[in-house]
């Protein structure tokens, strides 16, 4: 988890919308200077659900972090979650999502992470020093974000003061925090995207539930 503080006039000059769509060729308005956050907004269908919680029920500790690409994600994928028909579609999809990040970012490969969670990875509101990620849930509580305009940057980090999110003045209100749901394929600008300094879309992770888990996906840029 990483954050970033400026000076406040300096964000005042930056304006970042998010886009939302229920097809994928949403995605490629990623490219959009003035945008920090897409959403492909889809519905699993019930193949995926059955798969998800397949995986939590037999996985609940599953901490899967791989180096793949289009080519072998399905096969590399099938090693960790089992070749078997109920995880197949997981797999599949899986592989389809990486592929259609490389395609977009003319990448050769990705970081992979497939996570049980069964608490908030990164409970803070915060921004990552990458260039983009992809995050999808699979199953549970979907991340939380804050729009642009309704951040207080200099709030993050040690600019809160040791002070909750909720306490520090980072955003106004509750109703500011937007949340993606299960199964939206979301793309995070971070602060490495070039000319995005400042403007890396704040974020963090829901709180799970007691008894209850969430399968999460994350892509990202690697140098391999």
């Amino acid at each position: 988890m990483n954050t970033a503080i400026s000076n406040t006039a300096e964000f005042q000059e930056i304006s970042r919308q998010a886009i939302k769509d229920n097809q994928p060729a949403v995605l490629p308005e990623i490219y959009k200077e003035d945008t920090n956050i897409v959403i492909w907004q889809r519905n699993l269908d019930n193949s995926l659900v059955e798969a998800a919680d397949h995986i939590l029920s037999t996985q609940p500790q599953l901490q899967a972090s791989i180096l793949v690409n289009p080519k072998n994600a399905y096969n590399v994928l099938n090693d960790v979650l089992g070749d078997a028909p109920v995880t197949n579609t997981l797999s599949e999809d899986i592989a389809h999502l990486t592929d259609m990040f490389c395609y977009l970012f003319e990448l050769n490969n990705v970081g992979l992470r497939l996570t049980a969670l069964d608490r908030a990875m990164c409970p803070r509101f915060h921004v990552d020093r990458v260039p983009c990620r992809l995050v999808t849930t699979y199953r549970g509580v979907a991340s939380q974000w804050l729009p642009h305009d309704c951040v207080d940057r200099t709030k993050l980090g040690p600019g809160s003061e040791g002070k909750s999110d909720d306490e520090s003045g980072l955003f106004s209100q509750a109703s500011d925090i937007q949340q993606l749901n299960e199964g939206d394929v979301a793309l995070l600008k971070g602060e490495y995207w070039q000319g995005n300094e400042g403007a890396g879309l704040v974020h963090r992770s829901p709180m799970v539930p007691q008894d209850s888990l969430r399968l999460l996906l994350t892509l990202d840029f690697t140098n391999r």
